[in-house]
């Protein structure tokens, strides 16, 4: 299939695939006598395995490593598993980093009670230096 099919297959736009192909996480594909590039089934499913692990937050190095692991099929699943962990990790922190931000932005809004913006305290606090 040509690079418009995969596209419209995955919900990926083509530069994405470009990209993907440079960064070595889908295999380069085939060309045709006319010079267009050729995908097969096996880069369909690269790349919806890879859309689904961006989807899910995962980095490049960490898609890249769950890839080479996919092809190892005696492996143990320890390290699929250590990625999946450590992942779930930086998304907890997130989570807890946009709460406290949450309330943070939720102080400042409950901190303004003036009709003009001379009088603003928001506009006031986002101008003091940070301690």
């Amino acid at each position: 299939m040509r690079i418009g099919e995969l596209a419209k297959a995955t919900g990926t736009k083509a530069e994405t695939i470009r990209y993907y192909e440079r960064e070595v996480v889908l295999p380069v594909a085939d060309r045709t006598d006319s010079n267009y590039r050729d995908y097969s089934d096996s880069h369909l499913a690269t790349l919806t395995f890879v859309r689904r692990a961006r989807g899910l937050g995962f980095n490049m190095v960490q898609v890249k490593e769950l890839l080479m692991l996919s092809d190892h099929d005696d492996k143990p699943c320890e390290d699929v598993d250590q990625i999946v962990r450590d992942h779930l990790e930086d998304v907890e922190r997130k989570i807890l980093d946009l709460q406290s931000l949450h309330g943070e932005l939720g102080q400042l809004l409950h901190s303004c009670r003036s009709d003009r913006v001379g009088e603003c305290r928001i506009l006031e606090s986002l101008a003091r230096p940070m301690r």
